[in-house]
């Protein structure tokens, strides 16, 4: 309690002296199209993603601690005008919050983390879940049998990492409870395959977010080419997958974790009150839970090509990708694809399950809300995460990062791989978006190696694992 004071103490400080900064030096609201604000491309830019890890780290409050961020930010961008602070905070075209939310590929990734929602809430109400547990109670006999489980399953299910960890998750528990594995080592497991997973899968949301921030830049290949060919040296996803079969086969935990391990074995999985008297489907199959997953997984990958124009015509109304896979998936806009056969997959889903008469379309219906409810969470740190990362941006962050690049390839030109990866760990935990990561730096990376240098592929590959 008494760090979590300090920290808030210590944000109201950094707020304070901000407020001042704005009554000592009131500016004037300039001409958009000339504006600029007196810390832009400084270190200052990375204020706002500071003062958010600090205060999460220390309060555990994640939705304030980034608002925070956006909020030194939208006063940091006013030049010491608390109108124009208050306007940048969300309705500035570049960092607010209003904006960002009326825009339509951030609305469209909305929209299907929504739909995931739903469609795994239509697994637990048809008993597809609760089908995989008492299939995997008379399959999977130990502790290291369940954990493999979710590892395999984690990876099975590779489109998009939201939907991974939603579906695996409500498979999975009632299997690692019954083999007394704590939740936190659960959610590891889960957390530590799906990402991972998605950055190393061609055919994913990751990999169409890769490919569309890569093309068009000068590397002499398409987008999805380079993903491809970054994949071996994504040390990070690969040796995590080593990592996870290592401390299963050893039986080994440490720090926290390991307190968490020693509890599950006595009782104590940690598990949430939310979930008592939670109703099990008995009629249900585990077809119920397969199907929809791989419907999911072919709808998505159509709704990209489609987007991508492998069917002949795809946003732009070019139909030069025709039949070529590689080229329509290098084309494609995730953020149109993944709606489309997210809504494929969930009108075919419910479909299939009231036609089976394990839910009735009433009770389908109900998974609207209760889908929508789950997601809720991720919608809002996504939300703010995804406004924080414009709002550093417009404080000129992305142009003070590459200009760090650029000066420390003069003289660690061999390990700038090296610091690639640092700065986009540092990147994505600040701003709390891996793919905002890529936008700004995989267009640094390929400004920094030239087209024949072999660190270009090494340097996209520190950047997606980073």
């Amino acid at each position: 309690m008494k760090n979590k004071n300090l920290s808030w103490f210590a944000a109201l400080l950094v707020f304070a002296l901000l407020l001042w900064c704005t009554a000592a030096t009131p500016g004037k609201i300039a001409d958009p199209s000339t504006y600029t604000c007196a810390v832009y491309s400084t270190i200052f830019s990375l204020l706002p993603p500071v003062i958010a890890i600090v205060l999460a780290l220390n309060t555990k409050e994640v939705y304030t601690s980034l608002l925070v961020g956006i909020a030194s930010g939208a006063l940091l961008y006013a030049n010491g005008n608390l109108e124009l602070a208050i306007n940048t905070l969300f309705f500035n075209e570049d960092g607010g919050m209003v904006a960002k939310l009326s825009d339509s590929s951030n609305v469209g990734i909305l929209i299907f983390l929504v739909m995931l929602g739903i469609l795994v809430a239509l697994m637990n109400k048809a008993g597809g879940s609760a089908a995989f547990g008492r299939w995997a109670s008379t399959h999977i006999h130990t502790r290291a049998g369940a954990q493999f489980a979710t590892l395999l399953l984690g990876i099975l299910i590779f489109v998009d990492d939201y939907f991974n960890c939603l579906t695996v998750g409500s498979v999975m528990r009632p299997v690692t409870d019954g083999h007394k594995i704590s939740r936190p080592k659960l959610a590891y497991l889960i957390d530590a395959t799906a990402a991972p997973v998605c950055m190393i899968a061609p055919i994913s949301s990751w990999a169409a977010a890769v490919s569309s921030t890569a093309e068009g830049l000068n590397t002499g290949m398409s987008g999805i080419e380079l993903f491809i060919r970054a994949i071996p040296y994504n040390l990070y996803s690969l040796m995590t997958f080593v990592f996870i079969i290592a401390i299963i086969l050893m039986k080994f935990d440490y720090g926290p974790m390991k307190q968490y391990e020693k509890k599950a074995s006595s009782g104590d999985l940690s598990a949430l009150e939310s979930e008592a008297g939670e109703t099990i489907n008995p009629e249900g199959h585990l077809l119920d839970l397969i199907l929809p997953v791989v419907v999911l997984i072919i709808t998505c990958t159509i709704g990209m090509l489609y987007v991508g124009g492998f069917f002949g015509v795809d946003t732009s109304g070019s139909a030069d990708f025709a039949g070529d896979f590689v080229g329509a998936f290098g084309n494609t806009n995730a953020f149109v694809g993944l709606p489309w056969g997210g809504i494929i997959a969930l009108v075919l889903t419910v479909i299939y399950l009231v036609a089976r008469k394990v839910i009735t379309f009433q009770q389908a219906m109900e998974c609207v809300p209760k889908g929508f409810i789950a997601m809720i969470s991720p919608i809002l740190i996504l939300t703010l995460a995804v406004s924080l990362k414009a709002m550093i941006n417009s404080l000129g962050a992305a142009e003070y990062v590459h200009d760090l690049m650029v000066y420390a390839s003069d003289f660690l030109y061999g390990m700038l791989p090296a610091v690639i990866f640092l700065v986009a760990c540092v990147l994505a935990f600040a701003s709390g978006t891996s793919w905002g990561t890529f936008g700004i730096l995989i267009p640094v990376v390929t400004a920094v190696f030239p087209t024949d240098s072999p660190l270009l592929i090494i340097g996209i590959s520190a950047c997606c694992a980073g």
